[in-house]
């Protein structure tokens, strides 16, 4: 049984380059990072959002199934205001992938292409913003 999102990997040929665009897309450093026994930086991760989901970017020598375009399923990252993500994404040098398409009410999904050719998509998602609330703790009055 699938219990929920773990990590997942996106990658680049310039690692240290895609650390330094995510961490100014994120707003946060990468936590961890992981080097090959000759020192060359392999793999560094991002904790995100509410349930602190992982995104390793991992060197793409490394890739199991290299592509020469944006390939592979697309992950879509849950964003308060899909407007101001995508704008922020293509000033950062993403390139539209899919516009923004409403898939019923209260879910609207887009996709860019990171400057690393990796596929990020981003969703606004009432069933998301549901779960956060159920999932809050109550505090004590």
């Amino acid at each position: 049984m699938l219990r929920g999102m773990s990590t997942v990997s996106y990658f680049a040929d310039d690692l240290a380059e895609a650390r330094a665009w995510y961490t100014r897309f994120l707003g946060v450093e990468a936590y961890f990072e992981r080097s090959t026994p000759d020192g060359v930086l392999a793999y560094v991760e991002f904790r995100l959002g509410d349930y602190q989901a992982e995104l390793g970017i991992v060197q793409r020598r490394f890739e199991v199934t290299p592509s020469d375009g944006p390939a592979g399923q697309v992950l879509y990252w849950a964003v308060d205001d899909l407007d101001a993500t995508l704008a922020r994404l293509l000033e950062l040098g993403a390139k539209p992938h899919d516009e923004p398409r409403v898939r019923g009410e209260g879910f609207v999904t887009a996709s860019v292409v990171d400057p690393f050719g990796n596929i990020l998509g981003v969703m606004t998602n009432v069933h998301y913003l549901a779960v956060v609330e159920r999932n809050r703790p109550v505090l004590p009055e």
